[in-house]
Formats: structure tokens, C-alpha cells, sequence
């Protein structure tokens, strides 16, 4: 199987990249800044049988994404992960900082997707957040940005159909990484999260990998346009 997947060098894009590598498959490993960290990535890809395929690409860049694109001839399943974006409320945030983040998630979505050599019969796969769907301190970009993925998600799934590629996204609830850091208010959200989710705990990057991996198997076949929350429950309260 041949994956690719955006912004893989760390969390939640690094445990996708390590649970889809198979024997004999090969994963796209991007990074923008940490190439040790995509390194690792590679290791633990090269430590399940599957040949990393190490790329440093801006998602941002039309010509890096067709740098991405080409790393592989044919590509099974494709994963838009990488997000960049601005935490500020909206008052706060300047033109910039609204054109990195919708830049940097909603417009890959669409580019890289029109770019990749995708298979027929093919998965591609976006990650989202419930900032898509509800409200978060300073998430004013960044909400905007993923509810765009969902909408493309479903316009996608319709225009791929014909190629029998299925088009998919997962929205994860709040997920224990160093991008909580950049939070305004981590603190308060990672003490309400916990109590308010009926599992009480965060997710983790390998919750929304191990959906990830359930979305590319045969058995989800019928399963497309869909956006799946795994959330531990924490929307439904």
C-alpha cells in the first residue's frame, strides 16, 4: 500500500504514517522545519516493513505540494493532516494570519487531492476537529479552515465517485500533543475535556490513527462523504 501522508513528522500525521505502513508498501513522510523528527517517522515506518519516503514541502507551496505529489507513482490512500494556523480571536487577527491557516489546511485539501496520483478505488482521508462544529477560544480561523474540509469532504466523495475513490474525513476531539501549547486557554480546555468526556481522558494520536486505519480497509468500501467524530463522547454532552 502506498501512502501519503501531510505533516508527518510528529503526532497525530506520525501515528497515522506508522499504522498504515505495511510489508512491502511505501509511506510519504513530509515535514516543514524538523527533519529529525520526520527522520523518526521513517524509522518506525522502516521498522514495519514499509519504505519511508522522507519529502520537506510547505503545504502552503503549489510547487511543493506537486513535489509531494510526485513522490509516488500511484497512491493509495492520501491524507491531509498538516494544519499551520493562527490562535487569536477574531478582532485580533491580522489579514496574514487567516490566509496561513485556511492556506495551510482547507486549500491542500482541495490542490493536493486534484494533484496526487490517486488509484481508482482509493482512500483519501482529512483530519478536522469539533472547532469545525462548535465554539473555541481563539479558534476563529482555524474552525473556519476544518469546517471548510467537511464541506469539501462531501463535494469530493460525489466527483471522485466515478473513480471509485472514497473521500473521508476524521474530527477528533481534543488530542494530547505539543500543539496544545499554542493554545490561549489550554489549561481550562484540557480540565474541561477530561471531565466533560464520558472516557475521561484526552484522545491520543493513535485514537484518530486507529480510525484512520479503519476508513482504508476493505470492509469500509461503502463508507464515503462521511465526517467521522472520535471524540470519546465529549460532543455528545
Amino acid at each position: 500500500m502506498n501512502v501519503l501522508v501531510t505533516g508527518s513528522s510528529r503526532g497525530i500525521g506520525r501515528a497515522i504514517a506508522v499504522r498504515l505502513a505495511r510489508p512491502g508498501g511505501r509511506v510519504v513522510v513530509n515535514y516543514l522545519q524538523n527533519e529529525a523528527a520526520a527522520e523518526e517517522t521513517a524509522a518506525q515506518v522502516r521498522e514495519r516493513g514499509a519504505e519511508p519516503i522522507v519529502v520537506q514541502g510547505n503545504v502552503r507551496s503549489e510547487d511543493d505540494l506537486r513535489q509531494l505529489a510526485g513522490a509516488l507513482e500511484e497512491v493509495d490512500v492520501l491524507v491531509h493532516n498538516a494544519a499551520v494556523g493562527a490562535l487569536k480571536p477574531f478582532d485580533k487577527m491580522r489579514t496574514t494570519h487567516w490566509d496561513l491557516t485556511l492556506e495551510s489546511s482547507l486549500r491542500p485539501f482541495w490542490l493536493l487531492t486534484k494533484l496526487a496520483p490517486v488509484v481508482e478505488g482509493g482512500s483519501i482521508i482529512g483530519l478536522s476537529s469539533l472547532g469545525s462544529q462548535r465554539f473555541i477560544p481563539g479558534y476563529a480561523a482555524m474552525g473556519a479552515s476544518k469546517a471548510g474540509m467537511e464541506a469539501l469532504t462531501r463535494q469530493l466523495a460525489v466527483e471522485l465517485a466515478p473513480k471509485r475513490i472514497r473521500v473521508n474525513t476524521v474530527c477528533g476531539g481534543l488530542v494530547d500533543t505539543d500543539a496544545l501549547q499554542y493554545f490561549p486557554e489550554r489549561d481550562r480546555m484540557i480540565m474541561y475535556a477530561k471531565r466533560m468526556t464520558p472516557f475521561g481522558r484526552l484522545g491520543t494520536p493513535e485514537d484518530l490513527a486507529g480510525v484512520v486505519e479503519l476508513l482504508v480497509q476493505p470492509g469500509a468500501q461503502w463508507i464515503t462523504g462521511q465526517v467521522i467524530v472520535a471524540d470519546g463522547g465529549l460532543s455528545l454532552i
